[in-house]
């Protein structure tokens, strides 16, 4: 009886051990999802070997995550798209090598970068910025390779066409800044923005868990099942910069820098590959045509059952297509000098 009551007492104290953990997580997924999603985020880092640092330059700082060191293969800094944060390339990271080096960036003005009301969140501003945290962390001391999406894919192909001694080659991922020939779904909201003065919300800037629902209707063709405390943390983490996010909204739609991708192609040297889903409803699959008729010799990898968030959607067949297109590229240098 008595050691029948040690394995009860037993059993109660690891019962009670493991309860405080599952309650926390418990309480934290009802109550406080917004922080159950910045612990879920800081786990992925820790697990992938990613560290958070960050570089000053002149009371500028950057907040950026890296993994590896520069070696054999050129390095990778990835530029995240609108209102998104470097977090946003950890599905991707996974799949890529660990001895690669990797730099993710918070864009300017996102997440853990310096956020200032003077600065110009313009596509061009942001490229001068971009350039700034290359320079300050050395990355540009031997050619690299850049990879952006969305409004990071916008920002990347200006920055090649300003810098273009810096890159070794590109990836741009449904990139924005592209006049595409068919309208999308978000061209249509954008149309109704427009003729109301820009009082309608704008689908890219959720307040509500609805609104989160439908943006990633809007941005995913894969249908993801995210429970309404998550949608709500999400929203959480947002909410606060909502503000910053529609001033960086009206200024990559403004003249500016709506088509600055196009208008900079010309000038792209860097051997370029191009990611697209063919479902995209928020830069239309078109603009890969508009962009391999200007740069003939881009490399153009179309996704089937993908849309707009192609590192959300197809991490894996992302990775792997850049981690190819790197390689041939390397190679085809290696094969020039040695022709030379």
């Amino acid at each position: 009886m008595a050691a029948d009551l040690d394995v009860v007492n037993l059993f109660v104290i690891a019962g009670g051990t493991l309860a405080i953990p599952i309650l926390a997580f418990l309480a934290s997924f009802l109550l406080w999802p917004s922080v159950l999603i910045k612990v879920y985020y800081w786990y992925w880092r820790r697990t992938l070997g990613l560290q958070v640092r960050y570089a000053d330059c002149g009371g500028y700082r950057f907040c950026y995550s890296y993994r590896g060191k520069p070696g054999l293969r050129p390095s990778i800094l990835m530029l995240h798209g609108f209102s998104a944060h470097k977090d946003t390339w950890l599905t991707v990271v996974k799949y890529l090598p660990k001895h690669l080096h990797i730099v993710c960036v918070d864009m300017p003005g996102h997440e853990g970068t310096t956020r200032t009301n003077t600065d110009d969140y313009s596509i061009q501003g942001q490229v001068r910025r971009i350039h700034q945290f290359v320079e300050t962390i050395h990355l540009n001391r031997k050619p690299f390779h850049l990879v952006g999406t969305s409004m990071g894919g916008n920002v990347g192909g200006v920055y090649a066409a300003c810098y273009p001694a810096e890159l070794c080659s590109m990836t741009l991922i449904c990139p924005d800044g592209i006049r595409h020939p068919c309208e999308t779904k978000f061209d249509n909201h954008l149309q109704d923005l427009e003729h109301s003065n820009y009082m309608l919300s704008i689908p890219l800037i959720p307040t509500t868990p609805e609104e989160m629902e439908d943006m990633f209707r809007l941005c995913s063709h894969v249908r993801f099942r995210i429970p309404q405390q998550i949608l709500q943390g999400l929203v959480d983490v947002r909410l606060p910069h909502n503000t910053f996010y529609e001033e960086v909204f009206m200024e990559i739609i403004s003249d500016k820098s709506r088509y600055a991708l196009q208008e900079h192609l010309h000038l792209i040297t860097a051997p370029l590959q191009v990611i697209w889903g063919k479902q995209d409803q928020v830069v239309d699959v078109s603009g890969a045509s508009v962009i391999a008729e200007l740069l003939p010799g881009c490399r153009v990898d179309l996704l089937d059952n993908c849309g707009h968030s192609v590192v959300m959607e197809k991490p894996c067949r992302t990775a792997k297509l850049i981690l190819e297109f790197i390689i041939l590229q390397q190679n085809a240098r290696g094969g020039t000098k040695k022709s030379s």
